[in-house]
């Protein structure tokens, strides 16, 4: 799903002197919809943090939605899915400023965050069912982490809308923020992080994801089982036109 022709972009900003807080901006487009090459950008990008002595990390863009999923398009070097576990093992705490929608990949790209700031008007949605298409980017895995399995279930199946205070209520964000302010409250929580001991808090991370980078690599792999043969029906087709055309789609089952 091209979004527009401007250059998808990955930008790094280090906070002031002490503070030990980089931002990453990513963009592309109005919708902001990623593929592999502004994925493998980002989690380059979010590897190479440690080094510069960043001890927190501010995911944000500057597009109208955090990000409406994954570009359909065709095209790119490889699968989404690749990078995930890069993506959710990041060496580094991350806090995801989610303004606008988060869907499909999106919502997986915001839950591969360890904490999501968002606005009221924020939505996350799992959309993947209304594609034509079983869930990916490990969302198997970290949406029941954070609200259930029951929930989960009920997002994954209905792919209903979650606003912001639901999704505050849910625990699928941790703080609200107003509209102009998205940014500096991710900004605040970052630096309430980075404040820590960088060694303790290195560990009490890896100790609270430790089981992620295996249970995410069986998560994908079951999940790319369920998603190859959906992605040649004609109910994907009909799934992602239906998204295009910003219609209800009329699935056949087949």
């Amino acid at each position: 799903m091209a979004d527009d022709v401007t250059p998808s972009t990955v930008a790094v900003e280090m906070l002031g002197e002490g503070v030990n807080v980089a931002v990453i901006t990513f963009s592309n487009g109005r919708n902001n919809y990623v593929n592999y090459e502004l994925l493998d950008q980002l989690a380059s990008t979010l590897e190479g943090l440690e080094s510069t002595g960043s001890r927190a990390v501010v995911m944000r863009t500057t597009s109208r939605h955090f990000c409406a999923g994954a570009d359909f398009s065709g095209g790119g070097r490889g699968q989404i899915r690749e990078l995930v576990p890069r993506l959710v093992c990041s060496p580094l705490p991350v806090v995801a400023a989610v303004g606008g929608a988060a869907i499909g990949a999106g919502l997986g790209l915001a839950l591969a965050a360890d904490f999501r700031v968002a606005t009221r008007s924020a939505y996350f949605l799992a959309n993947f069912t209304r594609l034509g298409i079983s869930q990916g980017f490990a969302v198997s895995l970290t949406l029941p982490r954070l609200v259930g399995a029951q929930r989960a279930a009920e997002m994954l199946y209905t792919a209903q809308r979650v606003g912001g205070e639901e999704a505050l209520a849910l625990g699928l964000c941790d703080r609200l923020a107003e509209e102009d302010r998205l940014d500096d409250e991710a900004i605040a929580l970052a630096t309430e992080i980075a404040k820590s001991s960088p060694l303790a808090l290195s560990a009490a991370r890896r100790v609270l994801r430790a089981d992620l980078k295996d249970e995410i690599d069986a998560t994908l792999e079951r999940e790319r089982s369920e998603q190859l043969p959906l992605m040649d029906t004609e109910d994907f087709r009909e799934g992602v036109r239906a998204w295009r055309e910003k219609r209800i789609p009329e699935f056949r089952g087949i």
